[in-house]
């Protein structure tokens, strides 16, 4: 492709995307459409919500430019263009896949054995990766079938999930796709159908950033972070050539350092405390710049230029045929350390010893928290009203180590304190609910006097991570009861109701008490 083809896709992208998100917009305006049932990691804290479709705009975008130019910049590439089909066609599935979940929440298993399907349907239609070449010693290794199967379920099934994890933050998600098509724009000279999606999605990124970038008028949900990441494992693998060339596998995987870094400390976080591995939390890296007191722009502004330090060591890497992949390997860790000891994560990082003694210190009551709690969301399908699941909440925190609950549903509170509470030094975290900013949980534990500096950490941390579980266990509580009512979460009476009573004298023995 040359010049003027590449100027005019990337423009077409640009704008074929800037009018599909004008029109997304307006009909979810016009039909009172926002948002996707509320979910306890995704509270509802912006009003009026932002909507999660602009996955529309992005795969509209992808399908208008690929109908308009495939038949001037491949006309004579006809083995490109049965190969761009397949990866539209796949692409669009898992786009699907995505959608659905932003409509309607299918759940962490039927994504995942979705995800699983679109991607073995890739693999058996010939995009995957048979081979892979072998840094340092110049040698190529043949996967065989069922390891190159394996591979490319990895491969693609990772890349869709990094995308949609990194997109915590306005911005973010796009910012770094919109980095990665650069790249493989860059590195696609010499695959017409690579090179000529990645132009056309970079156009379509630059255009659904003016609506993304902080503060976001529409984020690209499910659909569009499904969309993206699959998109960018299926070039990656046509771009390598089925597997044989290393360095354009490897390349991908610099721009991606920060989702990859995040994921792996997520899931160390979460299995060395006991809970489940792939469980949504708010203790992702973006979660604790904005806890730090930063900007969500001063937060996408840092992390673009932390990625974009990494697409030149991706090109660097691509270029050098692997010849520099030492050195550039050390300027990654030498940007990650400099960069964490900046933000003063190092300090956690690097106490190992602490975080891992902690972590199993907290592993026994974290799973006890989590059949309580399992227990307070079926409770939602058994209570009659919303006044006895408030007991069966006061219940459970209660026995999880908490002297002080305050619930505010639509503007109404109900609290219940333990006499033990008076005059206490109190710990006291805040949980922001789904459905409603007026929807807030306050949760008070008792700071014991008897830990030093070094265990008071360790116990905060498990209450906020306590604290967590209940509200969330609340949380899908209530939207089950929601359901089986179809009547709005709130108290029955309008007053504000607070209660301070013996520990003992609040449903001592309730007939459903969970087992422990």
């Amino acid at each position: 492709m040359n010049g003027y083809q590449l100027a005019t896709v990337a423009s077409a992208g640009l704008f074929v995307c800037l009018g599909l998100i004008g029109l997304v917009l307006k009909s979810c305006r016009h039909l009172h459409f926002s948002d996707r049932e509320g979910e306890w990691h995704h509270p509802h804290s912006r009003q009026p919500p932002v909507p999660r479709l602009g996955g529309i705009a992005l795969a509209g975008t992808f399908v208008a430019v690929f109908v308009l130019f495939f038949g001037v910049a491949l006309k004579n590439q006809p083995g490109a263009l049965a190969e761009l089909a397949k990866i539209a066609g796949l692409s669009l599935a898992m786009f699907a896949l995505g959608l659905w979940d932003d409509f309607r929440p299918l759940g962490a298993r039927r994504k995942f054995f979705g995800q699983l399907a679109v991607a073995s349907a890739a693999y058996f239609l010939g995009l995957g990766i048979q081979r892979v070449g072998l840094p340092f010693i110049g040698q190529t290794v043949d996967l065989g079938i069922w390891w190159a199967w394996l591979v490319t379920l990895f491969w693609l099934v990772g890349m869709t999930n990094l995308i949609n994890l990194i997109d915590g933050v306005d911005g973010l998600a796009g910012g770094i796709g919109l980095m990665l098509m650069l790249l493989l724009a860059g590195v696609g000279g010499g695959t017409g159908d690579v090179q000529f999606i990645a132009v056309g999605m970079t156009g379509a990124l630059l255009g659904f950033l003016c609506f993304n970038f902080p503060p976001a008028k529409i984020y690209m949900g499910d659909g569009g972070a499904y969309f993206l990441g699959f998109l960018i494992g299926c070039l990656t693998i046509a771009n390598s050539h089925k597997g044989t060339v290393f360095a354009a596998l490897i390349a991908p995987l610099f721009v991606l350092a920060l989702p990859i870094l995040d994921t792996l400390l997520a899931i160390l976080r979460r299995g060395l405390r006991g809970l489940p591995l792939f469980r949504p939390d708010r203790r992702h890296i973006h979660h604790r710049l904005l806890e730090m007191g930063l900007s969500s722009r001063q937060i996408v502004l840092g992390l673009y230029a932390f990625t974009a330090s990494f697409l030149v060591l991706g090109l660097a890497a691509f270029w050098s045929h692997d010849e520099y992949l030492p050195i550039l390997t050390g300027c990654a860790v030498l940007i990650i350390l400099l960069s964490a000891g900046k933000l003063s994560f190092s300090r956690e990082w690097f106490a190992v010893g602490r975080v891992l003694g902690g972590s199993l210190d907290m592993r026994a009551e974290i799973q006890y928290a989590l059949h309580q709690t399992r227990w307070l969301a079926m409770e939602g399908a058994r209570c009659k009203s919303i006044d006895s699941l408030w007991e069966d909440l006061v219940f459970v925190a209660r026995k999880l180590g908490y002297v002080k609950v305050r619930l505010e549903l639509d503007n109404v509170e109900k609290t219940w304190q333990s006499p033990d509470a008076t005059g206490a030094d109190c710990s006291t975290s805040i949980h922001q609910l789904p459905c409603g900013p007026s929807n807030v949980m306050e949760l008070s534990a008792p700071c014991s006097a008897l830990v030093g500096k070094k265990l008071s950490e360790t116990h905060e941390t498990k209450f906020r991570i306590l604290g967590d579980l209940v509200a969330e266990g609340w949380a899908k509580a209530a939207r089950v009861w929601e359901k089986s009512h179809r009547l709005p979460v709130r108290f029955e009476t309008r007053k504000t109701s607070t209660a301070i009573i013996a520990a003992d004298a609040l449903n001592p023995e309730p007939a459903s008490r969970p087992a422990a």
